[in-house]
């Protein structure tokens, strides 16, 4: 099993010294974040998320910056973008594409990847397609993905639905059996829960060849995750998040509707959790709330996105350091 962690597939392909690859998260995984976990051996993606250009541009060069010095840990660089905002404005993603340096992979999730695919594996650039259903998985095959992400309804941030979504503890080897049988050759991570080397271990003996790690790098010292914001997560136990489409409304983000969102289950969103069709109908007195709380920085209001591992959360450390126990202690598990 110790190969299974350290000489794997993606491990190998993509020139890592750990098999995780850093979740894309919107607003947070930014250059410093992702030329930390670069440098420690990590598939890092930068949080191109929404497509925002000129938060992709700023961010993205400054990884590039960062890495320059290190040509192995200049190759472990990539971004990942959400597929549906793409189809609106793709902006973002073409400028990444013309970068003089090629990026490593490109993640799409949450959509039809189909009309962006190609303009990915085109270039010979891997395309790395996140899932939440059984059903996503031939889409995500047929646009050609090299990795295909499996992500359980534990994660932070966006998902499937609290009613349709998967555990990862299932999902992942159903998933992995579906490869095994049929695309041997495409490369599974996990999603969702996965916060300590326990979770790692646990991921390749599901079947995976590694995993998309978010929320416990989201609570590290190079994220652009507010302070507040991490110390509420740190003090927080999993039972403390929720699955909803309340921030969503509150940010006026229009995702499809089978998709919501995990945070800390916070007052305002105990306030409407058994409103929701009221918020939707008369949002505007709680998006104030909210973008009074956001701008105060009191997570009584405004939102803090993280998953079930938040309870597996103990202490703020840079990210270099929480890859480096990752990896050490998985090894340790499966020696």
């Amino acid at each position: 099993m110790i190969d299974a962690l350290t000489n794997n597939r993606f491990v190998s392909h993509f020139g890592l010294t750990a098999p995780i690859a850093l979740a894309p998260m919107a607003l947070a995984t930014g250059g410093e974040l992702a030329a930390a976990c670069a440098k420690a051996g990590a598939l890092s993606l930068v949080g191109g998320a929404y497509g925002d250009l000129e938060w992709t541009r700023r961010e993205y060069s400054l990884a590039l910056d960062a890495l320059s010095a290190e040509a192995s840990a200049l190759a472990r660089l990539g971004c990942g973008f959400i597929s549906w905002k793409l189809a609106e404005d793709r902006s973002a993603l073409d400028w990444v594409l013309d970068q003089e340096h090629q990026p490593t992979a490109i993640m799409l999730s949450f959509g039809d990847p189909s009309g962006l695919a190609l303009s990915i594996t085109d270039r010979d650039i891997p395309l790395i397609c996140q899932i939440q259903a059984m059903s996503q998985l031939p889409q995500a095959i047929d646009a050609g993905a090299s990795v295909i992400v499996a992500q359980g309804g534990e994660a932070g941030g966006h998902g499937l639905n609290a009613r349709d979504g998967r555990s990862t503890f299932t999902f992942v080897p159903e998933i992995a059996d579906r490869l095994a049988a049929h695309n041997p050759e495409i490369m599974l991570l996990a999603a969702g829960g996965i916060a300590d080397g326990r979770g790692l271990a646990a991921a390749t003996m599901l079947g995976a060849d590694g995993a998309l790690v978010g929320s416990r790098l989201w609570a590290t010292r190079e994220s652009l995750a507010p302070a507040k914001a991490i110390a509420e997560a740190v003090r927080s136990d999993g039972n403390s998040t929720a699955r909803s489409s309340i921030f969503d409304i509150l940010r006026e983000k229009n995702w499809p509707s089978e998709f919501d969102f995990r945070a800390l289950r916070n007052d305002i969103h105990r306030e409407w959790e058994e409103r929701i069709d009221d918020l939707r109908e008369s949002p505007k007195p709680a998006r104030e709330s909210y973008r009074d709380g956001v701008l105060n920085q009191d997570y009584t209001r405004a939102h803090v996105t993280v998953g079930e591992a938040t309870g597996l959360i103990y202490k703020l450390e840079s990210a270099g350091d929480v890859i480096r126990s990752m990896n050490r202690q998985a090894r340790q598990l499966t020696a």
